[in-house]
């Protein structure tokens, strides 16, 4: 069964020729290389491959390079600013660039709370237009991803994590579902893909983490696997379980038939992002 990824991040150390903006949880670098052999020793065959904002913003030279050494192991997503006044033509040239298939947008911060927005709006229309599914980064705003969703019916949108708060190290929350009904309303909207990803960082029990399977069982049951994407979310999980651990969860759990785990794990990503197995 082929095995892919819907998110994992590579970053070099920290140095004067690309430097950080800022710090992502996690080992000090985990280069294109790196990934490529955590995935080869748990047999993942690819991945999409997030810029990580947090180290270098909207710059994805980095992933870029990752791509061009491991052209059949990765797809790329870039971070993009719905407020930069060139953002549109950002996107399209995104989309002409070999080896990518989406872009991200965080809601958070100061990024604005209205649906109408037309800066964020511009940017989901775009990105219709160039055929790239959007990553919502939408914690604490899934009821603001709803009603972009429905502005925008021929945007493919991809919420990340599940729409719900991770943490980056013990403890997880101690309801980390609680807005599990949300995302759940989400499932309305044909549009709207949900990534399965760093869900083991929100179990209270150990490997295999048994306990978040009903939870994660009413979002299959909601979406549907042909909307449901596991992904890893390394390595901002690295605190609390392995790289090995975040895949074997989900291959050998008895809550998933042979043909829903072959969507999640891979069927349903190249389908979304459009990478086909001959490429991969």
């Amino acid at each position: 069964m082929p095995t892919f990824d819907a998110q994992v991040h590579a970053y070099e150390r920290n140095h004067p020729g690309r430097p950080w903006v800022g710090t992502l949880y996690g080992p000090a670098e985990v280069t294109g290389d790196q990934m490529v052999a955590a995935m080869d020793a748990v047999r993942v065959d690819g991945a999409i491959l997030v810029s990580p904002f947090s180290m270098y913003r909207y710059d994805a030279s980095y992933a870029l390079d990752v791509y061009a050494a491991h052209p059949t192991r990765f797809r790329l997503v870039k971070p993009v600013d719905p407020t930069d006044p060139a953002v549109l033509d950002t996107i399209a040239d995104w989309a002409g660039t070999k080896g990518t298939v989406g872009i991200r947008v965080f809601l958070r911060d100061n990024v604005s709370t209205d649906p109408a927005d037309p800066d964020i709006n511009h940017v989901l229309a775009t990105a219709a237009r160039h055929s790239l599914p959007v990553n919502l980064a939408c914690t604490g705003r899934l009821d603001q991803a709803g009603q972009l969703a429905a502005r925008n019916p021929n945007t493919q949108l991809v919420i990340d994590h599940l729409g719900l708060a991770q943490p980056h190290e013990p403890p997880p929350p101690a309801e980390p579902f609680a807005d599990l009904p949300k995302l759940l309303a989400l499932a309305a909207h044909d549009n709207v893909a949900v990534k399965i990803s760093g869900a083991c960082t929100l179990s209270h029990e150990p490997f295999p983490y048994n306990d978040i399977w009903d939870p994660l069982g009413r979002v299959f049951d909601a979406f549907g696997f042909n909307r449901c994407m596991w992904g890893t979310d390394w390595t901002r999980a690295v605190g609390l379980l392995t790289y090995e651990q975040g895949v074997e969860a989900f291959r050998v759990t008895n809550r998933l038939s042979d043909s829903d785990r072959a969507a999640l794990m891979g069927e349903t990503l190249q389908r979304i992002y459009n990478w086909s197995r001959a490429q991969a």
